[in-house]
């Protein structure tokens, strides 16, 4: 019955999103130069004109990445920007369905309707396809990614990897996982990919050069706009340089240590390490580098996925205070207090990531001192109901049958009316704290 509820509601919010929001645009526009960009390239035109002393979204795309995006300035811009959207939102789309299976889900369970109603009610989806830029697909880019590192597909997990970081390099801490993993193979094409694209488009860029002498410094550099990182909220606030980076060390070292105790306890437990370990690389990225956008959170969708699993660092409620930070489409400018009201919408981005990292050291180092405790660190972190509870992601398949009466009440039993076997989160232990 919850599924009946939530798919009607779920396919016309993303009707909604992709159809009406998006088609009607924003103030912000990220797709403009990126035409503009791609038709000068076309064209034989300098491509790295942007004016970097203005606020408007600038053309920042890699050689590599202008050849592959080009084609879009094959049509007339409104055309091409529609194209664009819906390329997104079929990307977004796929991402979801291969979010799914990544944790075994079907379309036939209630996570189905649940999860794309979630992506689609999240700021950072809602203003990737309004804003009009490629975060879509760097989303599938990044399921794909994890789907085929899991399966030991090697050369292809690093080609998709080096596709999006040819494009843009968001990504780019993820090539952490497969090595520290063995797979090496990963790096020959994660690298080769950007390489060989880059060596292609290279002479046919009429200023090419300038990338590397004007947009790459800019992109180092840290803006006070548009920017929740921490170092991007301390220039826009005045804060001292040895405040914002005193802030940076403290929470690098909370991560150095939560990627350790992942990598030495959890790195066997193949699910639970890649989507958590990808989680917090991707989320110090956005909070400790010269950048971090809101919509970035878009790629920890497999992290907070994770949820569903019964030893998830996320089963508490201050792990999803943070996601409400970043996650929300909620603004929180007021009229009548704007001081207050300005400061929450500009620093709930920063706070957010900033507590879910802390919640990640927290609940990892609270297992890591109860195992040390109890003198069971050679078996892991997990507590024994973390390990020896059935996993929900892998239920032995019902026994096929006609609806059957469930015993002493007259009523059909629920495992009669399931169609197949779907994960139910019920089934975990009640687990408070870490």
């Amino acid at each position: 019955m919850i599924k009946f509820a939530l798919w009607p509601i779920a396919v016309m919010t993303v009707l909604n999103r992709v159809f009406i929001k998006a088609v009607n645009g924003f103030i912000t526009d990220d797709y403009r130069p990126v035409y503009n960009a791609s038709l000068a390239f076309l064209n034989g035109q300098p491509v790295y004109t942007a004016n970097f002393d203005s606020v408007d979204p600038h053309y920042l795309y890699p050689p590599g990445g202008t050849l592959l995006i080009a084609p879009i300035a094959l049509i007339d811009p409104e055309k091409s920007r529609w194209c664009f959207i819906l390329l997104n939102a079929v990307a977004i789309l796929l991402a979801w369905y291969l979010l799914l299976r990544l944790f075994r889900y079907t379309l036939n369970s209630v996570a189905a309707p649940a999860l794309l109603l979630a992506m689609f009610m999240s700021e950072t989806v809602i203003n990737t396809l309004v804003f009009t830029n490629v975060n879509g697909c760097i989303l599938l880019a990044e399921l794909a990614f994890l789907h085929l590192i899991l399966r030991r597909r090697d050369l292809w997990a690093g080609a998709v990897l080096g596709l999006s970081i040819t494009v843009k390099p968001t990504l780019a801490p993820l090539i952490l996982i497969p090595l520290v993993r063995g797979q090496w193979k990963v790096l020959i094409t994660a690298a080769g990919v950007p390489v060989a694209l880059t060596a292609i488009a290279w002479p046919l860029i009429e200023d090419a050069d300038q990338f590397m002498t004007r947009t790459l410094p800019y992109l180092f550099e840290t803006r006070d706009y548009f920017n929740s990182s921490i170092v991007g909220n301390a220039a826009y606030y005045g804060l001292p340089d040895w405040l914002a980076l005193a802030l940076r060390l403290v929470m690098g070292v909370l991560v150095a240590i939560s990627l350790w105790l992942l990598y030495r306890y959890y790195r066997e437990d193949e699910l639970f390490f890649v989507t958590t370990a990808s989680g917090v690389l991707l989320t110090a990225s956005f909070v400790l580098l010269s950048l971090g956008q809101m919509y970035y959170s878009m790629m920890l969708f497999p992290f907070l996925m994770s949820v569903v699993l019964r030893n998830s660092v996320l089963r508490n409620w201050p792990a999803w205070l943070a996601v409400f930070g970043f996650m929300s489409y909620d603004k929180w400018l007021s009229d009548r207090w704007q001081d207050l009201g300005r400061n929450l919408e500009y620093l709930r981005i920063t706070f957010g990531w900033s507590l879910l990292l802390i919640v990640v050291f927290c609940v990892l180092g609270d297992r890591y001192l109860a195992a040390r405790r109890e003198g069971r660190l050679a078996s892991g972190l997990d507590q024994d109901w973390m390990r020896d509870a059935p996993d929900p992601r892998n239920d032995a398949p019902a026994v096929e049958s006609a609806a059957v009466p469930a015993a002493d009440t007259g009523t059909l039993s629920p495992a009669a009316l399931t169609e197949e076997p779907e994960p139910e989160l019920a089934r975990a232990t009640p687990h408070h704290g870490g």
